[in-house]
């Protein structure tokens, strides 16, 4: 039987999930658990490279494993990054096959960086510059054939490939994997409150929808969603609209959507009955997430220690990568 390509992809520690955060990404990476070899991590070492609160990184931490479970993630792919202390390593090693002006021109260190200067602190860690050369690690580590990433990942993505090639041709070998991106179509889910920036956490409770709220406060959020904007040009769907057409498609109701954009089309769409059918379709995917949750919630303890056992798992992986790595480098290394 031909062996199955490896998909990973990782994501930070910020505790609650939005439906940005499961159509985004979640959904998808439970999608492919059918047809790949999956490894999903929860990369806390990254959380560290902007100001942070120690406990609530814990919590986050596992509060995001627990909601990743939820939604539908097999235990045996999840790993806590800080639990496979190898990735802190390979980065050190790929550190010194990275130069410091590819680093310097990431768009993402330009971007928090810029928030640092202009924040109370004025702080820049060197662990936000070195941000993607451990992401390049938690990939290549694994050896992963593929990653999910939309298009503001390509660029670290591809330093990924330097890194590896670059890693490669010093060790004489083709031993890393050149990792390929993995694009699939996933919606781009706007803020209901302010439709023109996507839903975050970062914006406010207002700007993003948790997916595992209760079902009266996901219609509240919907009813309230901006549909008209006063600078929409004529003949144009407003933001707003296009947004609840996206999340509406997003669920896969498929009837739905072309009935009411047969509406749309001829003029008599009624916003009520769109947020109506969004609404309903958004309570209709929380209400098993939220009852999973329950359920794990009642068994924190036992979780936890099942993730725990997977990440010990998946670290032998590492540990077979990070020991070929040292030799090929030429250190000394202590054998497994």
């Amino acid at each position: 039987m031909e062996q199955k390509k490896r998909v990973l992809s990782c994501i930070q520690p910020t505790g609650d999930m939005h439906f940005g955060n499961y159509f985004g990404a979640v959904k998808n990476w439970v999608d492919l658990q059918a047809e790949y070899e999956c490894f999903y991590g929860v990369v806390n070492y990254h959380a560290m490279t902007m100001p942070y609160d120690s406990k609530k990184l814990v919590h986050n931490t596992w509060e995001l494993i627990f909601n990743l479970m939820a939604t539908g993630l097999k235990t045996e792919t999840l790993f806590i990054q800080s639990l496979v202390p190898e990735h802190a390593e390979l980065c050190w090693i790929f550190n010194c096959f990275t130069s410091y002006g590819q680093l310097s021109r990431m768009t993402q260190f330009k971007d928090k960086s810029k928030q640092s200067e202009e924040s109370s602190e004025g702080f820049i860690s060197a662990g936000l510059l070195n941000y993607p050369v451990l992401q390049a690690a938690d990939i290549l580590i694994y050896r992963a054939d593929f990653v999910p990433v939309g298009d503001d990942q390509d660029q670290h993505l591809e330093l990924a490939r330097n890194i590896a090639q670059r890693f490669n041709n010093q060790a004489g070998k083709e031993y890393l994997i050149l990792p390929k991106a993995l694009h699939t179509e996933v919606p781009r889910v706007m803020s209901t409150a302010e439709p023109t920036r996507k839903m975050s956490k970062s914006a406010g409770e207002k700007h993003y929808i948790n997916i595992f709220a209760e079902p009266d406060r996901i219609r509240k959020q919907i009813r309230s969603a901006v549909t008209d904007a006063g600078d929409t040009p004529a003949g144009e769907m407003s933001p707003g609209v296009k947004n609840l057409f996206s999340l509406l498609k997003a669920c896969e109701k498929h009837d739905i959507y072309d009935a009411l954009m047969n509406n749309y089309n001829a003029g008599n769409l009624k916003y009520v009955d769109l947020k109506e059918a969004v609404a309903e379709a958004l309570v209709e995917i929380s209400n098993p997430f939220r009852q999973r949750k329950a359920e794990i919630n009642a068994n924190k303890k036992e979780v936890k220690e099942q993730v725990k056992a997977s990440s010990v798992e998946i670290r032998k992986r590492a540990q077979e990568t990070i020991r070929e790595v040292q030799e090929l480098s030429g250190l000394l290394n202590v054998k497994f």
